[in-house]
């Protein structure tokens, strides 16, 4: 039995992106519909997930480029030493980030607490 295949509308709304930003995954190469007779994108419904672990990647600074390497991860759920090599790579430089955004945060918070004391 195959599974019943959604449109593109249901993506982006349950992904909470634009049909325009599935659209642009597609042109990318990181979406891949099938097409009904009469050429309408339809997607499984795993495909919900797979934008919305786009989208945190883009937020996270991936390029396209590093996405699409991921995508074969994605779907196989293995790697070979090189895409793992890329994947600790992107994790140290995302967690770089959290650090100084966390420093950030920590900082804010004390001119928070003293001007809190300086009405």
């Amino acid at each position: 039995m195959t599974e019943p295949l959604i449109r593109i509308g249901e993506v982006a709304r349950d992904a909470g992106v634009s049909v325009r930003a599935v659209r642009y995954y597609e042109e990318l190469g990181l979406l891949f519909p099938r097409r009904s007779a009469s050429g309408q994108r339809l997607y499984r419904p795993d495909t919900i997930t797979l934008v919305r672990f786009i989208q945190q990647m883009y937020a996270a600074g991936l390029t396209s480029s590093r996405i699409a390497e991921l995508l074969p991860c994605w779907d196989a759920g293995h790697t070979d030493p090189g895409q793992r090599a890329m994947l600790r790579a992107e994790r140290e430089r995302i967690q770089a980030k959290v650090d100084d955004l966390r420093a950030a945060l920590d900082r804010l918070d004390e001119v928070i607490a003293i001007t809190d004391t300086h009405p």
